[in-house]
């Protein structure tokens, strides 16, 4: 009896040992593992058998049954090794990358310089605390001039004629209607930067364009004055711009009274950059504000003008033209 299950125990190490010697993938490796040291498997069968020997009989059988598994173990330990490097090596192979080979070009987009000037602006005044608002391009002529202390009759009007489309609105001419269209909407105080696209009926040259961009702010509370005008015109000019000088140069619009233009010396000379000026009274009562409590200020600039200044760009066609061997320089 003992010498016959010996016999069997080492048939079954030779046989297992070639077994697994031959197993190519990690799943045949692990049904060989099951099918020989399962708890089911062939060595806990012959195993089992153990109970009918003697006591004298067991020991030596137990010895040589455990030298068969651990010797099974140990190939199975091997092959697996050799298995996992060998799967490795393949991906490796497969995933390998030929460094001289010309890389495949994807061309990066790049930022245009009008939404440079745009991004930046707007992210000044939210810093100051300003909500950013957008209105319609095609406006009512009550939006774009009568709530704005502009009535049909008034000069002003020529100096904003626009484009008037056959159902009697009209381009929008400036930002400020989305100020009044804001103001019908919500209770002071109010702080609303208003950037977009406005339409003016200009001969188009160096400086000027029929279409251009606008960004408009707009304050309104209790006891705003002009020297809170004059301190956000200063934060601002001085975050986009640097530390230079500002003067303000007594001016007139329709909508603002005390009026002033804003001129920034740069590289030597004065340049005006944008408007500004405390609200009408007239515009606070159009959209139902009492003007003996509420004063506020608005300011207003062209996006185009603030991009040539900076980078000294010769002729605002350029910024429409979408000549790529203009636009990737910024």
């Amino acid at each position: 009896m003992t010498s016959n299950l010996e016999a069997q125990l080492l048939a079954l190490r030779q046989e297992g040992e070639k077994a697994i010697a031959a197993a190519d993938t990690l799943e045949r490796l692990e049904e060989l593992r099951v099918n020989y040291l399962g708890k089911k498997g062939e060595l806990g069968a012959l195993l089992r058998s153990m109970g009918q020997m003697s006591a004298e009989e067991r020991p030596k059988i137990g010895a040589i049954a455990n030298t068969v598994k651990e010797s099974l173990q140990t190939s199975l330990d091997q092959q697996r090794v050799a298995l996992e490097a060998a799967q490795i090596q393949v991906q490796l192979e497969a995933e390998t990358l030929d460094v001289t080979m010309p890389g495949i070009y994807s061309p990066q987009g790049r930022i245009h310089p009008l939404n440079g000037i745009i991004d930046r602006a707007l992210d000044i005044f939210v810093g100051m605390g300003y909500t950013v608002a957008q209105g319609p391009e095609m406006e009512t002529d009550y939006y774009n001039f009568e709530a704005l202390n502009t009535p049909p009759d008034h000069p002003a009007r020529d100096m904003q004629d626009t484009f008037y489309l056959p159902d009697g609105n009209l381009l929008r001419t400036h930002t400020s209607s989305v100020q009044i269209r804001y103001m019908e909407r919500e209770e002071p105080p109010i702080r609303v930067v208003a950037p977009g696209r406005v339409y003016r009926r200009d001969n188009v040259d160096a400086t000027h364009s029929a279409v251009f961009h606008q960004i408009e702010l707009l304050a309104i509370d209790e006891g705003l004055t002009f020297t809170d005008l004059k301190g956000t015109i200063k934060v601002f000019l001085q975050a986009i711009f640097g530390d230079l000088p500002i003067r303000f140069r007594a001016s007139y619009f329709p909508f603002t009274e005390p009026s002033a233009e804003v001129d920034l010396q740069w590289n030597g000379r004065w340049l005006e950059v944008m408007g500004c000026g405390m609200v009408d009274p007239n515009v606070l009562k159009s959209v139902g504000y009492d003007p003996e409590v509420y004063t506020g200020f608005a300011a207003g600039f062209g996006v185009e003008r603030f991009a040539m200044v900076l980078h000294q760009i010769d002729d605002i066609r350029r910024l429409y033209a979408s000549d790529l061997r203009f636009l990737q320089q910024f």
